[in-house]
């Protein structure tokens, strides 16, 4: 009975197709149609000289305000830039990969291999004053906002050189701009909102990115947030990463409206494709300077794909076909995309990309050794980031302060 039951949800995921969301995104791929993005014009000669690109026609919708406009201020550096970095998080997430099917990594384990555009197209618009919190797949976001990538890989190996010296493991990352990923379901939030109302509080000009996957979507405390975020009128970005399934239900299947970006209710939203790292940068700069001014709260649904399943305990093909990740891999990768436009563009050598390659494949792999190399957490660390740094009480739990600054 229950084999004739998922095979029936099967069936019902696959007749589905994509998500509505997916399908205007992700309906022209790669293709050189007349809508692709280009630049307005010659690209300089100049690798800091900036230059107009006009972003697909279906970059964006948005909901109870005006869409981003579809033009972008770049440079060939910029450009360079995303690529490496895009292409230095996805080797850091399979290296990842390897070492927990290698047992060096346990427990729980969630990559964002297919979702680089995000996380490196936000850091591409904000800066180290405006603050991020996000779910599980948190790896890349924790390198980009000041970790780094030894950091992350020994933590996940609960290795006394991770980012927080081993003793929390995946979500357990986190940097002065930084709030870490959570692992229950939605919390982050919240966290989220109380982060933008500190923000609003002290009069910072700077805006906090929450951001949750659409399996999260439907929780409670999502629609508090949003309630409260909208009475008080915070600098805060609810940002759904709409990767078209929640752990191994379709969105369709879990959510009556699966345009994410329109259930704020009174908080305006946008949709953008989230595997255009261009767009993405562009939708993070007008939610910045939406909030910033005063507007209040804005939601931003993008548009992503997950290559690999829910975690590394889940083969993510049991409710979606290997011809589908496939098609998504070959017509709107993130990567592929980007270094498509970098090279009809003229902004670099397909020799120059590979050296780029190189020098990724080499950074982690240093990175993997130097995290092994690394020692588990000894029993001094028992006593250590138990209170922020300068606010231990004078006794803890018969121990005297003294005593407990021998382990620190």
């Amino acid at each position: 009975m229950l084999a004739a039951l998922r095979a029936q949800s099967l069936r019902a995921t696959r007749a589905a197709g994509a998500p509505s969301a997916l399908r205007a995104v992700f309906a022209r791929g790669l293709q050189t149609d007349a809508d692709t993005s280009h630049p307005e014009g010659a690209v300089p000669e100049s690798l800091t000289e900036k230059f107009n690109v006009r972003l697909h026609d279906e970059s964006f919708h948005a909901y109870k305000c005006d869409a981003p406009s579809n033009e972008i201020d770049t440079t060939k550096e910029e450009l360079i830039k995303m690529y490496d970095q895009m292409t230095t998080m996805r080797r850091m997430e399979q290296a990842a990969d390897a070492l927990y099917k290698a047992k060096l990594i346990r427990g729980f384990c969630h990559l964002a291999i297919g979702q680089e555009a995000v996380s490196v197209g936000m850091e591409h618009a904000i800066d180290a004053n405006d603050r991020v919190i996000t779910s599980y797949r948190c790896h890349t976001f924790a390198v980009l906002r000041g970790g780094s990538i030894k950091g992350v890989l020994a933590e996940l190996m609960g290795r006394e050189a991770g980012m927080s010296h081993g003793k929390g493991g995946s979500m357990h990352m986190f940097t002065p701009s930084f709030f870490g990923g959570n692992g229950i379901v939605g919390a982050q939030v919240p966290l989220g909102a109380g982060i933008a109302f500190a923000q609003k509080y002290l009069k910072n000009p700077a805006v906090t990115f929450a951001l949750y996957g659409d399996g999260a979507s439907n929780q409670g405390q999502v629609f508090e947030a949003y309630n409260m975020a909208k009475l008080w009128n915070i600098p805060a970005v609810f940002v759904c990463e709409n990767n078209k399934y929640g752990m191994g239900t379709s969105a369709e299947r879990s959510s009556m409206n699966t345009q994410y970006y329109t259930r704020g209710d009174q908080i305006p939203g946008i949709q953008v494709n989230g595997m255009d790292i261009l767009a993405v940068k562009k939708a993070c700069e007008f939610a910045k300077d939406w909030t910033v001014t005063g507007k209040g709260p804005l939601l931003i649904e993008f548009v992503t794909y997950r290559y690999g399943g829910h975690s590394m305990s889940d083969p993510g093909t049991t409710y979606r076909t290997r011809d589908e990740v496939q098609k998504v891999r070959s017509t709107s990768d993130p990567i592929a995309g980007l270094k498509k436009n970098i090279l009809e563009w003229g902004v670099a050598s397909e020799d120059e990309l590979k050296a780029i390659d190189k020098k990724a494949k080499d950074e982690v792999n240093t990175a993997v050794e130097e995290a092994k190399q690394s020692p588990m957490p000894g029993l001094h660390e028992f006593w250590t980031d138990i209170y922020y740094k300068g606010s231990e009480p004078h006794k803890m739990r018969g121990r005297t302060k003294d005593e407990f600054h021998e382990y620190n």
